[in-house]
C-alpha cells in the first residue's frame, strides 16, 4: 500500500509547497497580504492558522508542537489502517491525506502556523475563510477514504 500511495502524496505535497511558495514567497502575500486574482470568485488572502481547521483551537505559538504530533499521529494510523488494503481509489485517498499533512506539518515547522491563502466568495456572500491545496487534499483524502471504508474491499469481506 505504501509504494502504491507514494506518488499520489508526493505530487500533493511538491504542488502544496510550490503553491506556497509561489504566493506567499514569491508573491509576497505575507507582506502585502491580499492579492485579487479573480473577484470576487478567487482571491489570495494571508491568513496564518495557528489552530485545527479555520484557526479553531488555536493553541499559540508552543501549541503547534502538539498539533505537529497529532498530525503525525494520523498519518501513521492511517498507514497502519490501510496497510493490508489495496486497489487504486485507496492509494489516491490515502496520498492526498498524507500529502497534504505533510505540507501542513511543513508550514508548522517553517513558519510556526499553516499558511492558507485561498479565499473564494460567490453570489454576493463573502467567505471569511481562506485554505490551501493540502487542505483540498485532506479533504478530498478523507471523503475518499471515507467511500471506501463503507463500501468495503474483497479481502475485508468473506462468504460465510
Amino acid at each position: 500500500m505504501i509504494g502504491a500511495m507514494l506518488p499520489y502524496a508526493l505530487l500533493i505535497f511538491i504542488l502544496d509547497r510550490v503553491t506556497k511558495w509561489l504566493v506567499v514567497e514569491w508573491l509576497d502575500l505575507k507582506t502585502i497580504l491580499y492579492y485579487e486574482v479573480w473577484s470576487p470568485f478567487l482571491n489570495f488572502t494571508m491568513a496564518w492558522n495557528r489552530g485545527i481547521n479555520f484557526g479553531l483551537f488555536n493553541l499559540g505559538d508552543e501549541g503547534r508542537y502538539i498539533l505537529i504530533a497529532l498530525s503525525m499521529g494520523i498519518v501513521l494510523f492511517v498507514l497502519v489502517w490501510t496497510r493490508r488494503m489495496s486497489g487504486r481509489l485507496l492509494a489516491i485517498g490515502v496520498g492526498c491525506l498524507i500529502g497534504g499533512a505533510l505540507g501542513n506539518i511543513w508550514d508548522r515547522v517553517q513558519y510556526g502556523a499553516v499558511a492558507d491563502f485561498l479565499n473564494m466568495s460567490c453570489c454576493g456572500i463573502r467567505n471569511p475563510f481562506a485554505f490551501n491545496v493540502a487542505d483540498i487534499a485532506i479533504f478530498a483524502g478523507a471523503v475518499i477514504l471515507i467511500i471506501y471504508a463503507e463500501r468495503g474491499t474483497p479481502d475485508t469481506h468473506s462468504n460465510s
